[in-house]
């Protein structure tokens, strides 16, 4: 909200090319973040049981590891490209 209201005073509309890109990629960093923190829950329920019961991680664990790992390559991605976007403003035409 702050972003929007301080664009808004700026003079900036949304709808320009680097604001707009900005906003998609936030989007995506969201779309992939959110079943990572599902994931996270998940990959901690398996390690308390596993704790609690003296027994090695179960394979379900190191297969949602690697889904929570492969989802940080692309979000993380998204996020460097926002900070990018936001230091150099560049101009891109949308259409």
């Amino acid at each position: 909200m702050t972003g929007y209201l301080l664009a808004r005073s700026i003079g900036w509309e949304l709808s320009e090319g680097w604001i707009a890109l900005s906003l998609t990629l936030y989007v995506v960093t969201g779309l992939f973040w959110l079943p990572v923190v599902w994931i996270q829950i998940q990959l901690r329920d398996l390690a308390r049981a596993a704790s609690a019961s003296a027994s090695p991680l179960p394979p379900a664990y190191f297969s949602l590891y690697r889904i929570w790992f492969a989802c940080g390559f692309p979000a993380f991605a998204a996020v460097l490209g926002i900070l990018w976007l936001m230091l150099t403003k560049p101009a891109i035409a949308l259409f």
